[in-house]
């Protein structure tokens, strides 16, 4: 069999069903090489049926699963590895497995919500943003034009947009040139870690925004730290491991801080109540879950409390943030309507006098 070169990627979706696939399998008491044998030649994704070959081959030779798959990071993350690694150990693989695929669903799930809720009103203003250009370039020049050829004044509102579509191309660019400017500086700021932390806490802060990333972080978080901890992972490996699933680097630094503390000995809760960015409810739930000694089961509650705000918040932004879009760009339509309508009203004027 030839080895995949290069990184490989694999859908989520994909990841699920083959994981799905093996945990049924494993349930039936099909041995692990023919289970991966099967789910190979069913992947429809040809690369990543080479290396679940790859890796069936490996679990032949001996090695371990969780060595073989540690080889492939882009696609089976430390996470899933170390889950992995504990039901090997236990003699649970078709249960962690399937608790896998439940734990990757549910985290495609609110990523879906999370990306739903800040594109729809991406979509819906740069659809507006299309109208209104469309308006100001190809509709008001041409109107306009018949009211230059009759002699009639323009009115102050028709002016000025006309002005406004005259300049629009240099607009564009400007606008494009920002945009360009905004792309180099991010880039330039992914190099340096520090900024970069500093902008991610500043995002924290912005209002409907930050709270609804702040909880989106907290759900993947309590979900990984609820199956680690349920799969009989010591809390440090957990909370160390659980820190890679948050894309916020100003919480993960927390959270890193936070096991260092626990390492030490110390009240790793200490650190997320001083950072003053963790809401009330989650540092309740945990503090009692770690002095009642079942954080497993409070990280689970945390989850779904936040999965729950998630889908609340999503609701209320885009039913406040469509009609308020419609609005402005009816608005503005109005606007260009009023624009053409005036210097009609007076040629009827100066006709009838």
């Amino acid at each position: 069999m030839r080895k995949v070169k290069g990184t490989v990627r694999v859908k989520t979706k994909t990841l699920v069903l083959i994981t799905r696939q093996l945990a049924t399998l494993l349930d039936s008491s099909i041995p692990l090489d023919e289970s991966f044998s099967i789910v190979s030649n069913h992947c429809s994704d040809e690369k990543f049926a080479k290396i679940l070959y790859s890796i069936r081959e490996e679990v032949m030779q001996g090695r371990r699963l969780s060595d073989a798959l540690k080889k492939y990071p882009s696609i089976f993350n430390n996470t899933y590895v170390s889950l992995v690694s504990a039901g090997d150990n236990s003699g649970k693989l078709d249960l962690m497995f399937s608790n896998l695929a439940d734990y990757l669903e549910d985290s495609e799930s609110v990523k879906q919500k999370v990306v739903s809720a800040l594109a729809y009103p991406l979509i819906l203003v740069a659809f507006s943003v299309l109208v209104i250009i469309a308006l100001l370039m190809f509709v008001m020049p041409q109107v306009v034009d018949q009211f230059l050829r009759a002699g009639v004044e323009l009115p102050l509102l028709t002016s000025i947009l006309m002005t406004l579509s005259n300049q629009l191309p240099l607009i564009l660019v400007i606008c494009a040139l920002g945009l360009g400017l905004v792309n180099y500086l991010y880039k330039k700021l992914l190099k340096d870690e520090e900024k970069l932390k500093s902008a991610h806490r500043k995002i924290l802060y912005i209002p409907i925004i930050g709270d609804f990333l702040l909880k989106a972080e907290l759900e993947r978080f309590s979900s990984t730290m609820h199956l680690l901890l349920s799969s009989g992972i010591n809390l440090d490996q957990a909370m160390e491991e659980s820190s890679l699933v948050m894309n916020n680097l100003h919480l993960r630094s927390i959270v890193i801080q936070s096991n260092r503390d626990l390492k030490e000995g110390k009240d790793f809760i200490g650190v997320l109540e001083d950072s003053s960015i963790f809401p009330d409810m989650f540092l309740q739930l945990i503090s009692s879950g770690f002095m009642a000694g079942n954080l497993s089961v409070m990280f689970e509650k945390v989850a779904i409390f936040m999965k729950s705000e998630i889908e609340t918040k999503r609701s209320i932004v885009l039913s406040l943030l469509e009609p308020l879009v419609i609005i402005i760009m009816g608005a503005f339509i109005l606007l260009v309507v009023l624009a053409i309508l005036i210097p009609i009203m007076q040629m009827n004027t100066i006709s009838i006098g």
